[in-house]
């Protein structure tokens, strides 16, 4: 069972266990998720044009890394400090640079309207923190600017039954509804909304086929 507690500006964060679960996964040599932009994200992403990105739970820097290669001044972020140290060697890798920060959000000082786009890929945030989170990246994407999220929407806990490999949440409340994500980000022109099954291929702990939420929308 994850545990919050509260700061001074009564928002929950996320105690050590959650953190360490994510330094220990991104720990291992190998990398999690793979070194390959998320599919979703590229097609998408190659239709805008470039701009500052932010990348939230950015992980081990596949995505943000991906889009600094298209052209796009990233910043990304994470709670787990071994995820930024495999990030900046896939970017030194890739001959790149990214600002990666660690921490959580309401600590990392980003400023409003200061993103052209933000990209939420499997960015399952503990319910409890969710939808403010979502509501506070608002405030740093400019009018006209983008959100793009993918993540494993509500039908995804069977497919997870008949492939534990697909991953995943394991429990119905961290995973996505489009009505959810509609009532985060009012205030925004819808330009996807869907559900759907489709076959995962990202590294260790993505494979198979499984059920995901995609959403991109406009900032008014």
């Amino acid at each position: 069972m994850l545990t919050f507690v509260y700061n001074l500006k009564n928002t929950p964060t996320m105690k050590d266990p959650w953190r360490e679960r994510w330094d220990d996964r991104y720990s291992k040599k190998e990398y999690a998720f793979g070194v390959e932009p998320n599919r979703f994200l590229k097609e998408t992403l190659e239709q805008l044009n470039t701009g500052r990105i932010l990348f939230p739970a950015d992980g081990e820097g596949r995505n943000g890394v991906f889009a600094t290669k298209l052209g796009w001044d990233v910043a990304s972020f994470d709670i787990s400090a071994e995820g930024r140290k495999k990030a900046l060697r896939l970017a030194e890798a890739n001959n790149v640079a990214i600002d990666y920060q660690v921490g959580e959000l309401p600590t990392l000082q980003y400023r409003p309207e200061q993103f052209d786009a933000i990209a939420l890929i499997y960015a399952h945030f503990p319910v409890e923190i969710r939808s403010g989170y979502h509501k506070l990246l608002s405030t740093y994407l400019r009018k006209g600017g983008i959100v793009i999220l993918e993540a494993f929407g509500k039908n995804h806990l069977e497919y997870k039954r008949k492939n534990p490999e697909v991953g995943g949440p394991s429990d119905l409340e961290n995973l996505f509804s489009l009505e959810e994500l509609k009532s985060d980000f009012k205030g925004f022109d819808i330009i996807k909304a869907e559900e759907r099954e489709i076959e995962l291929d990202e590294g260790r702990y993505h494979n198979g086929k499984g059920y995901v939420v995609r959403f991109v929308a406009r900032k008014t």
